[in-house]
């Protein structure tokens, strides 16, 4: 896979309380994810995000290759790139440890966007939640098993 330029994260938000979309994928895209076994792990972990990280975990749906989901820092929350870091750190060795995954599980990489209007987040929400429909593997958003909501983040 080539290696591809990133923009660099921004160092500084302005926004009050910003609200971020975030998608990172498996290595080699793998089909790892959607099982009974690994996305309870992935969940639990962004549950345990408040207290660990102090990021709070809104909207998410987890595909079989990778996963989106809509994070928002608390008031001492550690930087994005560490809570992901974390986050990957901790659910690579809960998915070798309890779903028998080969590692490596994630690539090095995450896509972040910043939510700048209400707009934007619904049309973001409906595009993510959309996927699975896409993709062939349910013929409704309602009938995709491993999507939720953690915490009500409104814009």
């Amino acid at each position: 896979m080539p290696d591809r330029d990133h923009l660099p994260r921004l160092t500084q938000v302005w926004q009050r309380h910003p609200l971020y979309f975030i998608t990172t994928c498996c290595a080699q895209r793998r089909k790892i994810l959607t099982t009974p076994t690994a996305s309870p792990i992935l969940t639990n972990a962004w549950k345990a995000a408040p207290s660990l990280h102090g990021w709070f975990v809104g909207r998410y749906v987890i595909m079989p290759d990778h996963v989106h989901f809509f994070a928002r820092p608390g008031p001492n929350a550690k930087r994005l790139t560490a809570f992901l870091r974390n986050w990957k750190r901790w659910t690579s060795n809960q998915l070798v440890k309890f779903a028998g995954v080969e590692p490596p599980i994630w690539q090095p990489e995450f896509f972040d966007h910043l939510m700048r209007s209400a707009d934007s987040y619904a049309e973001k929400w409906n595009y993510v939640r959309l996927n699975p429909v896409r993709a062939g593997l349910v013929t409704a958003p309602e009938m995709w098993p491993y999507c939720g909501e953690l915490e009500p983040l409104p814009f």
